[in-house]
């Protein structure tokens, strides 16, 4: 037994030795490091698994089932008809017929770029590819040293892609929700390439498979196969996924799509998209599409669809209305098999605070907060830390608020949110 111990200290020894030494050399530095991370993070969440727990909204209704019915046979009568005549900005050229497309595309141009060697790259690879298309020169960490200050920061949200755009090239960028496969044709037909995000799964801790969120920019299809091409940043160049894969993919991010393009190309993007030319509009469709959607679906498709309507509804600004779509969404998120829950949904949609705060539930923004930081196991997620900030302010736990403050800029220099809470509560960041 003794000489047992002796011999697995030894292989220790000789291990940390090992590492040691290759952390001393420059070009592999970075790639042990980041193993080593991904070992210690399996670690903890073989541990503790982050699956296992679930947010429960205080604000619980009396009557789940009887609620949940009536909600799901009410929600297209009681849905917010699409205005007319509201497009905001340049107004679409419309013509009598449209303009049958071709069954197939594929456009060229853009410069392949993985997101592989670098931690959570997925955002600056995938917009770095998307602006190659219009003859942009840089390199994915461009676009992240500007939207990931802080290297490990878990996620980049898509108008913060569109505000890089806008303020460090000189193109333009748009962000809707309630896309279509029938848009992402038509887009690609007329020469625009479209970033979209949308959840994969994929083989997580302890070699289970999880869901994350990902990016990824379709330049292609083809309807004889009912394929999309795309170039994603974590599988490959031309990657194809077929048309029910990525709609399904899609959906658990409320069918979002980002869209570059040049100043002079902006009448002809706006015909394009048609009544989603107007931002509110467009989350006005996407509300009823996840009403349409929370009738038919099931399983973790259902929650995705109730959290989309939630996430609409805020953008609407009826917070009411979103606070009882999250309950339900995390209702049914709570009533999934564990192996099924998308857990890191908060890492990438924040929509639940906006409903919770502006509802003057702040307990429940707070508690939110809490599942999400504690199960990950590098909570480098800087708006969770901001809206529980928030929401411990309004409590008067004004030291807790100052704590996630700093944390909040600390996993992000220069946060917008969180500069300007510092200022409002005298908080020296």
């Amino acid at each position: 037994m003794r000489k047992a111990v002796i011999f697995l200290l030894g292989l220790l020894t000789v291990g940390l030795l090992a590492i040691g030494a290759i952390l001393l050399i420059p070009s592999l530095r970075e790639p042990a490091l980041f193993q080593l991370n991904k070992l210690r993070v399996n670690i903890q969440y073989a541990i503790s698994p982050p699956q296992e727990a679930v947010f429960v909204p205080e604000a619980q209704l009396a009557t789940m089932v009887q609620e949940t019915m009536q909600a799901q046979a009410t929600l297209t009568a009681t849905s917010t008809p699409l205005p007319t005549n509201t497009l905001v900005g340049p107004t679409p050229t419309l013509t009598p017929t449209a303009t049958p497309i071709p069954a197939t595309v594929s456009l060229s141009g853009v410069r392949y770029i993985d997101q592989h060697g670098l931690w959570n790259y997925c955002a600056p690879a995938t917009l770095a590819m998307a602006l190659t298309y219009w003859g942009w020169q840089g390199e994915r960490t461009d676009v992240g040293q500007v939207v990931k200050p802080f290297e490990q920061d878990k996620n980049v949200m898509p108008y913060e892609l569109a505000d890089y755009v806008l303020s460090n090239t000189q193109f333009k960028a748009v962000v809707r929700v309630g896309g279509t496969l029938d848009l992402l044709k038509k887009l690609v037909a007329e020469e625009f390439v479209v970033l979209v995000e949308k959840g994969i799964i994929l083989k997580d801790f302890n070699g289970k498979l999880g869901w994350v969120g990902h990016y990824a920019v379709v330049t292609g299809y083809d309807d004889a196969k009912k394929e999309f091409i795309t170039q994603d940043s974590y599988y490959s160049a031309d990657y194809l996924i077929s048309y029910d894969d990525l709609y399904t993919q899609w959906r658990s991010f409320n069918y979002t799509y980002l869209v570059i393009y040049p100043q002079d190309l902006e009448q002809n993007l706006m015909r394009i998209l048609g009544a989603s030319a107007d931002e509110t509009t467009s989350y006005q469709i996407a509300a009823q599409t996840a009403a349409d959607e929370a009738i038919r679906l099931t399983g973790v498709q259902q929650f995705f669809t109730w959290f989309n309507r939630g996430s609409s509804l805020v953008s609407l600004q009826d917070y009411g209305g979103a606070s009882s779509a999250f309950d339900q969404a995390f209702r049914l998120m709570a009533a999934l098999p564990e192996n099924d829950r998308p857990w890191r949904m908060m890492w990438y949609q924040t929509g639940p605070y906006f409903a919770y705060y502006f509802t003057g539930r702040y307990q429940d923004v707070i508690n939110l907060a809490d599942n999400t930081i504690q199960s990950a196991a590098e909570p480098y997620l800087e708006e969770s830390f901001i809206w529980r900030a928030r929401a411990r302010s309004l409590l008067g736990d004004t030291a807790g608020a100052a704590e996630d403050v700093r944390k909040s800029l600390e996993y992000h220099p220069g946060f917008l949110p969180g500069l300007e809470l510092a200022q409002q509560l005298g908080i020296q960041p």
